[in-house]
């Protein structure tokens, strides 16, 4: 286990993929954060660790990663949500992290792009996860009536699968998308268009 938003767990981390795998490829930024709450009832802490898991991990990540990365010519892959582009009440301080890592994403895209890195984002549509009653913290009853909701919202009228979004990040960590960098991929099933 370990919690990327500490400096010495993101190191650890890359680490131990190096020391198992020989070196990295990519860097997968999937952890994440969040709560469904009205500002009025948000926290110090709650806000803090939002920002801690869907900010300031993956930069301690990517900041471990990135001298790996540029020896194989590597690649970062960021995991965001529609709602980093897309207003949701209740949701500001998650959609406001997601936003501040679509920014990472363009900015390192230029940042590391004389180093061979590129640099992209999978911006996620609610998905069959298991978020709303992890990590978004609701009850069964609540994230029923919450997936209901989503359901009707998305164009395609259902949530995406685990694979849906899984094959995106495969395709962008791909040598066949080497022209690819600063792009924010939505896969959500036309929901940021709603």
């Amino acid at each position: 286990m370990a919690d990327v938003a500490r400096p010495e767990d993101a190191a650890r981390t890359i680490a131990t993929a190096v020391e198992r795998w020989g070196r990295l490829d990519v860097l997968v930024n999937n952890a994440g954060a969040g709560a469904i709450l009205p500002l009025a009832d948000a926290s110090a802490a709650t806000i803090t660790g939002i920002f801690a898991v869907n900010v300031v991990g993956p930069s301690l990540l990517t900041a471990a990663a990135l001298p790996y990365l540029e020896a194989e010519k590597g690649a970062v892959i960021n995991v965001s949500s529609t709602f980093g582009q897309k207003p949701g009440a209740g949701l500001s301080h998650y959609a406001a992290s997601k936003a501040a890592l679509e920014q990472l994403t363009r900015c390192w895209a230029l940042e590391f792009a004389p180093g061979g890195i590129r640099v992209n984002a999978v911006a996620a549509g609610p998905t069959e996860s298991g978020a709303l009653t992890g990590m978004m913290g609701l009850s069964s009853e609540q994230a029923a009536a919450v997936e209901d909701q989503e359901r009707q919202q998305i164009p395609l009228g259902r949530r995406g699968r685990p694979e849906d979004v899984a094959r995106w990040i495969v395709r962008l960590a791909e040598p066949g998308s080497g022209w690819i960098t600063g792009q924010i991929i939505g896969v959500d099933g036309g929901l940021a268009l709603t």
